[in-house]
């Protein structure tokens, strides 16, 4: 059965200069697009990117975050801040990834399993029509879309993996949280521990 690679949110509001940006995030971008070139095709059967869309999230956005459940206006639909970073942008362009998946249109939305191809095809559906069962996830942030990402792997039935070699937390307490929700839900972890840059 096929392996595939989850490249989460590598999107220009996420990096340095966005909205709300993870320190790391472009030097991150830079390393995911490197492993992709690697390994499409070869240790991956499919390779996808999943991306923040906001067109209106309701409370996700506010004037007033929490940077928990509501943040700062990001990701909309359209603009430059939603677009994938520089960095990463050339494995999109160079067919290198397989399938775009959209998320959080109308909602606060962190799982890449909550987001749709351009066909509306749910991820979990787009996979298991390729006969993948194993996941490995990577992107921005570690704590946060990467965290529920994986955890929503598990849950639908595949094998997952976070590699952190290629994926880059923003704060410390909420990382080292993370990593032990990981290790209680089965999601195997491989690379360094991730410390915000």
């Amino acid at each position: 059965m096929g392996r595939g690679l989850i490249v989460v949110d590598v999107q220009n509001d996420f990096c340095e200069g966005g909205s709300v940006p993870v320190a790391g995030g472009a030097q991150i971008a830079t390393a995911i697009a490197e492993l992709v070139e690697r390994t499409a095709g070869g240790d991956y059967q499919y390779v996808v990117a999943t991306r923040d869309h906001h067109i209106d999230p309701g409370g996700h956005f506010s004037e007033n975050p929490d940077y928990k459940e509501s943040f700062p206006v990001h990701c909309v639909a359209g603009d430059e801040g939603g677009q994938f970073h520089p960095n990463f942008a050339p494995a999109v362009t160079g067919g290198k990834i397989d399938a775009v998946f959209f998320k959080g249109a109308h909602s606060a939305s962190k799982s890449g399993f909550e987001g749709a191809d351009e066909q509306g095809t749910p991820l979990t559906d787009w996979l298991r029509a390729r006969e993948v069962e194993d996941v490995d996830v990577v992107g921005i942030a570690t704590d946060h879309c990467v965290r529920a990402t994986a955890l929503d792997a598990v849950k639908a039935g595949f094998r997952a993996r976070v590699l952190l070699d290629y994926s880059v937390g923003v704060a410390p307490d909420t990382t080292a949280s993370t990593l032990a929700d990981f290790r209680q839900a089965g999601v195997a972890v491989s690379g360094e521990t991730p410390v915000p840059r």
